[in-house]
C-alpha cells in the first residue's frame, strides 16, 4: 500500500477513537451525574436557570399575564381564533 494512503488510514482511524473515547467519557459523566442525582432527592439542584426574557429585545412583561393582558391590549384572546 502507498505510503501517504496507510499514513492517512492511520490517522482516520486515530480521529474515530478518539470520537468513541470522548464520546465514552460523555456518557460515563451522565450517568454519574444521574446517579448522583437520585442519591440525595430531597436536595435541591445545582443547576441554575437563569430568567429567559419575554421579547427579542431582552425587556421583561411588566403587566399581567394571560387573556387579560390580551384583552387589555383590544386584541383577541389567544383561545379564539379570526376568521
Amino acid at each position: 500500500m502507498h505510503p501517504e494512503m496507510l499514513r492517512e488510514l492511520t490517522a482516520q482511524r486515530g480521529r474515530e477513537m478518539r470520537e468513541q473515547a470522548r464520546q465514552a467519557t460523555l456518557a460515563r459523566m451522565a450517568i454519574r451525574a444521574g446517579r448522583r442525582r437520585r442519591s440525595r432527592p430531597d436536595q435541591a439542584d445545582d443547576f441554575v436557570l437563569s430568567a429567559i426574557p419575554d421579547y427579542v429585545d431582552g425587556s421583561f412583561r411588566t403587566g399581567p399575564a394571560g387573556e387579560a393582558a390580551a384583552s387589555e391590549a383590544g386584541q383577541a384572546p389567544a383561545t379564539h381564533h379570526a376568521a
